[in-house]
């Protein structure tokens, strides 16, 4: 009776009942968690245990350590350009969608994103009144200006591109990118760029709408490129005056990134992942091999996710069937406004992968 409303408009349920029908397995098959399976890099634990024995356990300014903020800003000065805009420390990429969709979002405004989605695009933008609007890519998953364009009325604000995407691993091209631009621009939108998988892409960098679009805001951060998820460290970068807003509100909510993982970070901006995305890459042959002749299902370019079709029955009926087997899978509805799809994590040791190559083999012909 005391809860708000537009707590409401959140809905967990999805993922909330695969873990709630997985809590009595005893050794799981796990294709479900989103994070790396491989390990800090000891030069990375290193700086975090230094940066806490030399005392930088307090806050740093809201907007984050001067340091860091300035080699983030040299950095998207060489990749972006820094005309107009600014750079704020965010505790993670999730923390800077918070802020982002609270100074952006009014009731009814319009926030178009490719469908499917990661999962909190569409809940935060409900929750802060806007409307998301489902940009249907089936069966392909690309997010194009062609499929954007039709969905635009005059309440339309923002479009939301993940790239290298989660859940279906697509990494848009550059033309695809520069389409989008030029109609965000002819339409006077904001683009928000979230590219917190740009780090795992597999043929070549992921390509960046910011330099193309003035008026876009890049999300990304270290969670996944230096596989420290529970460190919370990213960046939001924009026009200014967006920044300056988005500063404000943090300053009255998440305060400040973690101060140590601020100084560890940034004695390893530059840590090579080159070898942990190769290792993504091969699990990714690994798993495409094992259930290609079984699955529709479009070959993922870059992050460490999977997007196949259910042979047989919604997803939901689909997954429930795959516990059962010691499986655990995300049924596509949590990502999508289909029923017809399941998301596989691969970023799992070898041997988990091929018993769950197994497992999805045998569901298959039920």
């Amino acid at each position: 009776m005391f809860v708000a409303d537009r707590s409401h408009l959140i809905d967990a349920s999805g993922i909330r009942k695969v873990f709630d029908l997985a809590a009595s397995l005893e050794d799981p098959v796990d294709l479900s968690i989103g994070q790396p399976c491989h390990e800090v890099a000891d030069a990375v634990k290193e700086s975090a245990v230094r940066a806490i024995r030399a005392g930088k356990n307090r806050y740093t300014p809201t907007q984050g350590s001067p340091a860091l903020v300035e080699a983030l800003t040299a950095r998207m000065a060489e990749t972006v350009g820094l005309d107009g805009r600014k750079l704020l420390v965010t505790s993670g990429s999730g923390g800077g969608l918070f802020l982002a969709f609270a100074t952006l979002v009014n009731p009814g405004d319009e926030v178009l994103m490719a469908d499917p989605y990661f999962v909190v695009y569409k809940h935060a933008v409900a929750f802060f009144g806007g409307k998301p609007v489902p940009v249907d890519t089936y069966p392909d998953f690309r997010l194009t200006a062609a499929r954007i364009e039709p969905l635009l009325t005059k309440r339309s604000k923002i479009i939301i591109v993940g790239s290298p995407a989660n859940p279906t691993g697509v990494v848009s091209t550059p033309s695809e990118l520069e389409e989008i631009a030029a109609l965000a621009a002819e339409h006077r939108l904001l683009v928000i760029s979230d590219e917190i998988y740009a780090s795992l892409s597999y043929e070549g960098s992921a390509a960046s709408i910011a330099p193309m679009h003035d008026n876009t805001l890049l999300l990304s951060g270290f969670s996944k490129s230096h596989a420290v998820t529970g460190w919370r460290i990213g960046y939001a970068f924009g026009p200014e005056p967006i920044i300056n807003e988005m500063a404000k509100l943090q300053q009255y909510s998440f305060v400040c990134a973690p101060a140590p993982a601020q100084a560890a970070i940034l004695e390893n901006l530059d840590l090579d992942n080159s070898a942990e995305t190769e290792g993504y890459r091969r699990k990714r042959d690994l798993v495409c091999k094992g259930i290609g002749g079984t699955y529709e299902f479009t070959k993922p370019g870059g992050a460490f996710y999977i997007f196949p079709k259910t042979p047989w029955g919604s997803d939901i009926e689909f997954v429930e069937e795959a516990i059962r087997r010691n499986l655990l899978i995300i049924p596509g509805s949590v990502f999508s406004e289909r029923h017809t799809h399941f998301r596989i994590s691969y970023s799992a040791d070898d041997e988990t992968l091929r018993r769950g190559i197994e497992i999805l083999n045998g569901l298959a012909h039920r």
